[in-house]
């Protein structure tokens, strides 16, 4: 019979415990760093250096915007055939309505460019960039809620707590500026729907990536991050120092306990202190010229704009920060579908379009690859009275993709006459996120990180396939 020694503390024990866990952690992390190395990232000669990916929260209407049916048009007011419809599933909002009448597009469509893209009159600027834009239509997921849906697309799960795309490319790739993160994060609410749908902070988080990886969230007003001035008083040797000795009682904490987290908290520690000259720079505009804020509009002065982080998003770029992710609040039109997509669509469409002229007159769109989409669709049908609002639809939807690595002017998949099934080429989200690792050189079903015994992916364990037909 084993001998306990009872004169053992609690505390005693618990700290004993603490060390070995900890020490178990590290030696998990190192062996992880060790892998990602021994991956030899990147896996191939990547075409795009960073990513922008500008998320409109809600679903935005593919048949308002960029699905195109003539038959809409005509079939308008009558009831969608149930043969369309099928067994698929529909949400509590308008799973019980009676009827389920045809709500055309609400604005008019006409092709652009040499491609002759179809781009509805809502995007006036947008059709004027139709040549340096793929438009995927065949976009699909599994979810039809929100919560669920924005989780997936950004994630790769509908469960919470995985880590976020971002994070994935912060963690693989790291970062190129030592000044600023690898994964920034900035939010816009529009004036489609006020408020909006919720935004988490886990969508963009690092999930069981070591927490370094997480996005950095830039405020919409004042100080970009909290804290970048030094208080009344404090010189910047005097942070130094401060951080200094930090550090040093951080690193005796460490060898005592051996938690990673430790040296997280101390490389974060330094990054705030430099990101205390580099983000304010950041942030100051008054270098732009007056044809940049003619180029992105009026909204680009006022912080917290789309406009406004559209802008720095390219400037941001132009300092090489690695993940720029833009989320924009309000696509979520159950009622009042003209008015708010009307108003959703005059917040975006120039500040987008300019961003892509911005960036590829300056020489940094080859290597950028910008995404432009959100969680789902909407429906074909009309969510109450006819013309109302459209209830959210994943079965298929638009978004597109530009820059680095991808081929402009061109539409990829089909969907059926209205606009509520793939009819061909399907593309899941899934696909969408093997294709982006694949433009920054990553094979997504190599890149993975152990966890919960599993070699766990962004893309999953389903199958995920890049769009060959997108990649130049």
């Amino acid at each position: 019979m084993m001998n306990l020694d009872h004169s053992t503390s609690r505390r005693t024990f618990l700290g004993g415990s603490s060390s070995a866990l900890g020490a178990l952690a590290l030696s998990t992390m190192q062996g992880t760093v060790t892998q990602a190395s021994e991956l030899g990232l990147p896996h191939h000669p990547p075409k795009a250096r960073r990513v922008i990916y500008l998320f409109m929260s809600g679903g935005p209407s593919h048949i308002d915007l960029y699905d195109y049916k003539p038959v809409m048009v005509a079939r308008h007011g009558e009831e969608l055939p149930p043969s369309v419809r099928g067994s698929q599933r529909l949400t509590g909002m308008t799973a019980g309505q009676k009827n389920f009448p045809i709500c055309g597009p609400i604005g008019n469509f006409a092709q652009h460019g040499k491609s002759g893209t179809w781009v509805s009159d809502f995007l006036p600027y947008t059709s004027g960039i139709t040549d340096e834009i793929a438009v995927i239509r065949s976009m699909h997921t599994e979810a039809i809620n929100h919560d669920p849906g924005i989780t997936f697309i950004n994630t790769g799960s509908q469960i919470p707590g995985r880590p976020s795309a971002g994070a994935w490319a912060s963690y693989g790739l790291g970062s190129v500026n030592e000044n600023m993160p690898a994964y920034v994060v900035m939010i816009s609410q529009g004036n489609g729907k006020n408020p909006g749908q919720p935004i988490f902070s886990r969508l963009w988080g690092s999930g069981f990536l070591p927490s370094n990886h997480q996005g950095v969230l830039l405020r919409s007003s004042g100080d970009p991050v909290l804290y970048l001035q030094d208080p009344p008083g404090i010189s910047r040797q005097n942070r130094r120092d401060q951080l200094d000795d930090l550090a040093s009682l951080n690193r005796l904490k460490f060898e005592d306990s051996g938690d990673p987290e430790i040296e997280t908290r101390i490389s974060q520690y330094e990054m705030a202190f430099r990101m205390q000259a580099a983000a304010p720079e950041i942030a100051d505009l008054s270098t732009e010229t007056e044809e940049t804020f003619e180029l992105y509009g009026d909204q680009a002065r006022k912080p917290g704009t789309y406009a406004y982080n559209c802008l720095l998003a390219r400037r941001m770029a132009e300092r090489d920060v690695r993940f720029i992710q833009l989320f924009h609040r309000g696509w979520d039109q159950h009622g009042s579908l003209k008015t708010h997509l009307t108003s959703q669509c005059q917040d975006t469409d120039q500040a987008t379009a300019a961003l892509i002229m911005d960036l590829k007159q300056r020489g940094l769109l080859e290597d950028t690859l910008v995404i432009w989409g959100g969680e789902f669709g909407r429906t074909a049908y009309s969510q109450g009275k006819l013309g109302n609002g459209r209830d959210h639809h994943g079965r298929c939807f638009s978004m597109w993709m530009a820059g680095g690595g991808i081929k402009g002017g061109v539409s990829h998949g089909e969907t059926d006459d209205f606009s509520y099934n793939i009819a061909e080429d399907p593309v899941h989200i899934r696909d969408l996120n093997a294709t982006m690792l694949h433009c920054l050189g990553i094979d997504h079903e190599r890149f993975t990180f152990r966890f919960q015994g599993l070699e766990q992916r962004l893309t999953g364990v389903e199958p995920a396939t890049v769009i060959a037909d997108l990649i130049t």
